[in-house]
């Protein structure tokens, strides 16, 4: 109950003044911050790929929920981060473990339900977890895990440790009721929490514009005094930037702060998903024009800050790592029939 009784912090007048969208430029990254954005970016997509190769060849069963072009939202939020602070997420999570630090061969293992899998070939796709690297999980219950992240937000204040809750979830899941409930709760006992919606403008195979009478998700939060922003999802520069005010308010004892990253997913809601509610003239304009590890790499050479060769040697490293870990998730036992009984409350 402390942390429901503590003083209310004094609000920053940025806070108070935070428009929907933002007009500042968006800041250059260095040689070494875009070297690193262009890695992380790439393993999460050199993965995905190998997953759904995996997926068609039968070794992954169940659902599974391929990240594919929406790799700079997590990218950029992760290079804002401090150790300690959390991850949570729904269905879509793959991405978001690797970036975390999870192994590889851990996640590729889990998603073909092996014993060297992250949850030990329980969880598959939508259910891994690891409390060494902050990442408390994918939840295939869509919006289920903005009530979880409000409560990292909870503990964070409770031990005043400055660290904040990276709360992500789709412009699906922004129409749930726990939704709601979460930000009422967050803001107010001042939470540290990022309400992080990946907008990648279709629920499952419902477009935005249909399934939500307001479309400007970042202002969700407006009727409760939460600040929010939509950020170009697809530029990891613009993700970091606005995700570097966001941690500032969060830190600050402001409480929560809303992005809408406008991202978009080429691949289907799910590996079984044909996805022909949109044409593939828009899936390739998208590809075409706002790729976020392409722009990355133009950007790179552009600069002659690498050659071709230099960026052909690092996708021969990535796609080196992706395939060490299917094969390793090829041929590790089944879990022993044992294993049911663990990790469980009787």
């Amino acid at each position: 109950m402390a942390a429901t009784q503590s003083r209310t912090p004094k609000r920053s007048t940025a806070s108070k003044s935070r428009s929907s969208k933002t007009t500042s430029k968006t800041p250059e990254f260095n040689q070494e911050e875009d070297m690193r954005a262009y890695r992380d970016m790439l393993l999460i997509r050199r993965f995905e790929e190998k997953a759904g190769q995996l997926y068609g060849m039968g070794y992954i069963g169940g659902f599974c929920h391929l990240y594919i072009g929406q790799e700079a939202v997590v990218v950029g939020m992760q290079m804002a981060s401090i150790e300690g602070d959390q991850v949570i997420t729904g269905y879509r999570d793959h991405g978001h473990m690797l970036v975390c630090g999870m192994d590889p061969k851990g996640v590729m293992a889990e998603l073909t339900g092996r014993a060297g899998g992250l949850s030990k070939g329980k969880g598959g796709s939508m259910h891994m977890f690891s409390v060494e690297k902050h990442f408390y999980g994918g939840h295939g219950i869509v919006g289920a895990q903005v009530s979880l992240g409000t409560g990292l937000g909870f503990a964070n204040k409770y031990r005043g440790n400055n660290n904040v809750s990276l709360t992500y979830f789709g412009d699906g899941a922004s129409n749930q009721g726990q939704v709601y409930e979460s930000f009422n709760m967050a803001k107010l006992w001042h939470l540290p929490v990022i309400y992080v919606i990946e907008n990648n403008k279709y629920g499952m195979g419902t477009s935005v514009e249909r399934h939500s009478s307001t479309t400007d998700l970042s202002q969700r939060g407006a009727s409760f005094g939460i600040p929010g922003e939509q950020v170009d999802g697809m530029d990891v520069r613009a993700v970091k930037d606005a995700a570097d005010r966001a941690m500032a308010h969060c830190r600050a004892g402001d409480g929560p702060y809303i992005l809408e990253m406008i991202t978009y997913r080429y691949r289907g809601h799910s590996m079984s998903d044909p996805a022909k509610y949109r044409s593939k003239d828009e899936v390739q304009k998208m590809r075409n024009e706002h790729d976020p590890i392409e722009q990355v790499r133009q950007r790179m050479l552009d600069k002659k800050w690498v050659t071709e060769d230099d960026l052909k040697a690092i996708d021969k490293e990535v796609r080196q790592v992706v395939s060490e870990a299917a094969e390793f998730a090829q041929t590790d036992p089944e879990p022993d029939v044992s294993e049911l009984w663990t990790d469980i409350t009787r």
